[in-house]
This record gives C-alpha cells, structure tokens and sequence, in this order.
C-alpha cells in the first residue's frame, strides 16, 4: 500500500560518504546510468555536499516501488538532482535500480511499471513533502578563496576583527564572491572622507555560507588609507558612523 514518508533535512556534514562515494554508488546500482548525458556527469564533478532523501513508495502483492531524490550541491552556487527509481518485477524478486535527470522521465519510467491497485480503505492519500536545498545567496567563482579569507583578515587594523574561530572556519572555503554594498550613506565627516564598504561571502566545503563586511576608508587623523572588517553588515556601516563622527 502506498504510505506517507517524512523526508530527511539537508544535513551534509553528517553523511559517512563524499558527494563522490554517493554518487559513484548510485551510478553503480543503476542499470541505466549510461543514458545519463556527459554534461551532468561532469557538472557533478564539481559537488560540494549532497542530499538523499524518499520520496514516495508504494507496496502491493509482494511488488514494490519507491522513488528517491538526490542532490547535490555544486562549487558554483548551484544544485543538481537525480531521481532514483527502485522497483522489483516479480513479487519478492530482488531490486532494480534506475536514475533519471528529471522527474518528467522518473514518472514516465514509473508509470509502465503497472503495479496492481491497493484495495481502498487501505490508501493512504496524504501528499509528499519534498525536503529543500537551500539556494546560495550568491554566484560563486571557485577560486583560491581560503587565501583571499587569510589576506583579507590579515590587512584588518580594527581590534574588533574577526578572531581564530572565523579564520579556521574560512580556511576551508572553496568559492567566493566580492560585491560592493550600497544603501545608506555614512555621515559627512571631514571634507574629502571616503568610505567604501564591500561583501566577501565565501561558500564553504560543506555548503555553508559566511560574510565578512570589509569597510575601506580614509578616515585615520593623517588621512591614510585604512581596512577594517566585521562579521555583519550593521556593525561595519555603525564604525563607519564613529569614524565619520569622531573626525567631524
């Protein structure tokens, strides 16, 4: 009969396999891996962290069929799903295992499976909820972004800059992204201030995302050229305010 299933988080860091073990076993298990087009297995060889998880299943007379979601996480921002598709052809008989890019050719590959009809008042009919991935907040530029972390807090002068906690977690960045923040606008202070404040989200190995605000300014009593860095935005754009304000 067919039950409701309750699908795992996605929780990287706890898998006892890499993304390369899962999917070189699923690969492995499916008879049809070979239809899979050279562009998604390339494009995978690029994950970060992966996700599994059931998403539906259904028992009759001694036949089964499930179906299984499997995600990955890439170093450019961006998630890539094979749908599995596990199903016996005789009643008892041993699993067969199948993979496909879409869910369009998972449900056209189910649907020639033809298993027999539960009788009613054992159906079940509650929905699925699919677990999510959850999408970068930016486009990242695999490149050497551990040492961009180091480079960046090592030019910090601010006693307040992120300490060994932030730089270990930073020593395992795998992509980064800079872009200037806008918004609201610093006190005037003395004539010919400037002030400029940058983002440096940085993805991490395991799929997570960390930000440091890098606020560039000149406002230092003989006018030089200083880098200060903070963990949140608010608190970069408020020292920015007490420079500002402090040389008025």
């Amino acid at each position: 009969m067919s039950v409701p299933y309750e699908t795992a988080a996605y929780e990287p860091s706890d898998s006892p396999e890499s993304p390369e073990e899962h999917l070189a076993r699923l690969l492995g298990r499916a008879l049809n891996s070979f239809e899979l087009p050279d562009e998604t297995i390339r494009r995978l060889d690029s994950a970060l962290a992966y996700d599994s998880s059931l998403h539906s299943a259904h028992h009759s007379a001694g036949l089964h069929q499930e179906t299984h979601r499997h995600t990955w996480l890439l170093a450019d921002g961006s998630a890539l799903t094979l749908w599995e598709l596990v199903h016996n052809t005789t009643p008892g008989g041993a699993p067969q295992h199948e993979v496909y890019v879409d869910s369009e050719e998972l449900h056209t590959a189910g649907d020639r499976l033809a298993l027999p009809p539960d009788p009613p008042e054992f159906e079940l009919p509650v929905p699925v909820e699919l677990s999510s991935v959850p999408a970068p907040r930016h486009a990242y530029v695999p490149d050497d972004s551990a040492d961009h972390a180091r480079r960046l807090l090592r030019r910090a002068e601010n006693p307040d800059r992120p300490g060994a906690e932030t730089a270990a977690l930073l020593a395992t960045a795998c992509a980064h992204q800079i872009t200037q923040a806008f918004g609201r606008p610093c006190r005037a202070g003395r004539a010919g201030l400037g002030f400029s404040l940058y983002e440096h989200a940085f993805l991490l190995c395991d799929g997570r995302e960390i930000s440091l605000w890098e606020a560039e300014h000149t406002a230092t009593p003989d006018g030089r050229h200083m880098c200060e860095v903070y963990t949140t935005e608010e608190a970069a754009r408020e020292a920015m305010e007490r420079r500002a304000a402090h040389l008025s």
